[in-house]
């Protein structure tokens, strides 16, 4: 008698194609009923899924596509600001070293320092004040581009 195989442990390869072979015949048994019954559940959990995962992510993903762009405006308008501010800086230092250059005494020089100090000051104060509304709109813009706002 030829040397036989135990049924017991068929191995991997043949558990595999013994499970395919009983799910076929399982499918196929299905009746017709049944199967439009499973595609009718299939389709209201297809729908579902879209409007209760899919539709809401897409939707995110816009308002987020809309935010990135609207902070890259605001941050390029930030760094605009912030260049026209030094270059006004520099210029009215250059302008009070001009004058100082040309005083014609100590006193005179420190009435110029002093002056451009005090202007100076009021600049600083003015400028951190209008970048703090820029900043505070940037902020106002990214949150409502998020939130969906327009």
């Amino acid at each position: 008698m030829p040397y036989r195989v135990s049924t017991a442990y068929a191995g991997p390869a043949r558990m595999r194609r013994l499970a395919g072979l009983r799910a076929a015949r399982c499918r196929s048994a299905q009746s017709p009923i049944l199967s439009k019954g499973r595609s009718f559940m299939t389709d209201k959990i297809r729908d579902a899924f879209t409007e209760n995962v899919a539709d809401p992510a897409r939707k995110a993903g816009e308002a987020l596509r809309d935010a990135g762009g609207k902070m890259a405006e605001s941050s390029s308008a930030i760094g605009i600001k912030m260049l026209d501010q030094a270059e006004a800086n520099a210029r009215e230092a250059f302008a009070a070293m001009r004058a100082a250059a040309g005083a014609k005494d100590l006193s005179e020089v420190m009435k110029i320092q002093g002056d451009f100090l005090r202007e100076q000051s009021q600049r600083s104060v003015s400028q951190a004040r209008e970048m703090g509304e820029v900043i505070l709109q940037f902020g106002r813009d990214a949150v409502g581009a998020v939130r969906g706002e327009k």
